[in-house]
């Protein structure tokens, strides 16, 4: 949740008065008023909607709510000539992909450049995950030469005047030039951010056809080149990162804001031979089809099309029909959190406004008792909390480049159709999850114990020995319930986990055994088969020098992965 503030008599221009009446059409809107007083009004905004943390969209969806605005479009005018971007193939390896925007005929005053700055910090720090994940810059077009270059440098030949440049390590006071690596260790952005190239042997940087350094991202932009004042009316957005999905999504939400303070979008040619050319940015709607049936039936209420229509456009959503109960969502560009025809029923939920729905009683008679699975599950963790382990929750979904870092050789992978983030598989085990945290969390102090009990989903169409699975009779795929426990030290042996098998099993009064086995994930010699009743239920071992080489891992692991059903 962030805290959005905006100039009381500002918003007033654009949406009205603030009256009481408006502030629970806020509220409704999904965005709770923080707090309304004299010279601001602050709301509310949820991680989900990363699009109203600008004053401009914002204003655009209250009015839209309010039934005043009309759903946004967006004209975005043709590249003119040497408006392009090329990705170099050097770039490739530590921040691969970048988008990019000119936005002309700007008025910026003190509190418009605020508000620009402000919104690139939250989205910095909400759908770019602390730079992680993606970087924006913004640059004023006079002080640029077109075309640009987005290229990998060492860090040495790297060398520009950063933006709020302050004193540097050796004492000397005043603005001066920055190698690289001097930038990571002497300048505030680059010790709070160094960590995202300090392990590369290039840095990326963006360079104008002057062979002039715009800025080095994630880290900091260009004294000489990458500061907005009030007398800058054009200007050049980039925003660089590891998907481009991400990054799409993160240009439209800015280039939006800038076209509510009046600004005209022009596309740029972004250029890149190993994964293709586009024009950039793209505005235009994406289109969503949906059940109107399915609607109803997930809201509990009888809706028409004209109704889900008129509630959709309070939304910023537009919509028209596609067929006998059949309508095509026309979702703007600057929309994210809209991937499913269920993020729609939300839209449609939240227009229609939950105090108006009627509470029912079902008409069922139950005697409720809790799952005996996650009875099972319950128990587990109290046993292995009391161990001084750590529960951890993991996404269902990962990467098949995680996967491959511990199962080189899997190929049996079940891919998500037309995923919109860079994890497109479900997950087949619970350790490739437990080692990325481990990763994730190298720098804090050890020992780390941890564990996860959930779901993995296998290629099946029956059940697998006495394991209890899911399975889907459309899909063919299984969900298996596992508990994956991972134990990281400096000391950490196959003894230590063995240790937490024997107390666990104990408690549950299950009798099991351990037999030998050879498995390339783990340490030959130090790796076993877990067995109850005579059936495999799981693996212990200690994690093989290759896996751990691979999650940059540098201190031993040993891992233990079993079915809950046993």
């Amino acid at each position: 949740m962030t805290i959005l503030s905006m100039n009381r008599k500002e918003l007033e221009k654009k949406v009205g008065r603030v009256t009481p009446e408006l502030e629970n059409l806020i509220t409704d809107m999904g965005t709770p008023s923080e707090e309304v007083s004299e010279a601001e009004v602050s709301v509310e905004v949820f991680p989900n909607r990363p699009d109203l943390l600008s004053f401009g969209n914002f204003a655009r969806a209250v009015n839209q709510f309010g039934g005043k605005g009309k759903v946004a479009s967006f004209k975005v005018n043709a590249p003119l000539d040497n408006f392009t971007v090329t990705i170099d193939k050097s770039v490739k390896g530590v921040r691969p992909y970048t988008v990019c925007a000119i936005v002309k005929g700007l008025k910026f005053d003190d509190a418009k450049i605020k508000e620009v700055v402000d919104i690139q910090e939250k989205l910095h720090g909400s759908l770019g995950r602390k730079r992680r994940k993606l970087a924006i810059g913004i640059y004023p077009l006079n002080k640029i030469a077109l075309p640009i270059r987005f290229v990998g440098r060492k860090p040495e030949e790297i060398k520009f005047l950063p933006l709020l440049d302050t004193e540097y390590q050796t004492g000397q006071a005043g603005r001066v030039e920055m190698t690289g690596r001097q930038i990571l260790r002497g300048h505030p952005a680059g010790r709070e951010y160094g960590d995202l190239l300090k392990d590369f042997d290039v840095f990326p940087v963006f360079v104008d056809a002057d062979d002039e350094i715009l800025s080095m991202p994630p880290i900091i932009n260009s004294e000489k080149t990458g500061r907005i004042d009030e007398k800058t009316r054009d200007i050049f957005i980039e925003c660089s990162g590891h998907n481009l999905v991400y990054l799409k999504k993160c240009l439209n939400i800015i280039v939006a804001s800038l076209s509510e303070m009046g600004g005209k979008i022009y596309g740029m040619n972004v250029k890149d031979a190993r994964d293709g050319n586009f024009v950039s940015p793209d505005m235009s709607a994406e289109e969503m089809e949906f059940k109107i049936e399915d609607i109803e039936k997930t809201l509990g209420v009888k809706l028409d099309g004209k109704k889900i229509k008129n509630l959709l456009f309070r939304m910023g959503v537009g919509c028209r029909v596609s067929g006998v109960g059949k309508m095509i969502a026309e979702i703007p560009a600057y929309r994210c959190d809209i991937l499913h025809w269920i993020d729609l029923a939300e839209e449609v939920a939240i227009a229609y406004g939950y105090e108006n729905f009627e509470a029912e009683i079902p008409d069922i008679s139950t005697i409720g008792s809790e799952d005996a699975g996650d009875k099972l599950k319950r128990t587990i963790g109290n046993i292995l909390a009391g161990l001084g382990l750590l529960e951890v929750s993991n996404y269902h979904l990962t990467t098949k480049k995680n996967v491959k870092r511990m199962h080189y050789d899997f190929n049996g992978f079940i891919e998500v159709e037309d995923s919109k983030t860079e994890r497109d598989v479900l997950r087949m085990d619970l350790m490739t999850g437990l080692l990325q945290v481990a990763s994730e969390n190298s720098d804090a102090a050890y020992p780390q114990k941890i564990f996860e009990m959930g779901r993995v989903f296998e290629k099946s169409s029956e059940v697998i020995g006495n394991r209890q699975e899911v399975i889907g009779s459309e899909t063919g795929v299984s969900e298996v319930e596992r508990l994956g426990i991972l134990l990281v030290d400096e000391r950490v042996n196959f003894t230590e986990m063995k240790q937490v098998l024997d107390y666990l099993f104990k408690m549950l009064d299950v009798k099991y055994s351990i037999e030998a086995v050879d498995d390339s994930n783990y340490i030959i010699g130090r790796c076993g088969r877990l067995m109850v009743n005579g059936v495999e239920i799981g693996r212990v071992g200690e994690i093989a020098p290759r896996v751990l080489k691979n999650w940059k891992i540098r201190v031993p692991c040993v891992g233990a992965e079993l079915a809950l059903s046993f």
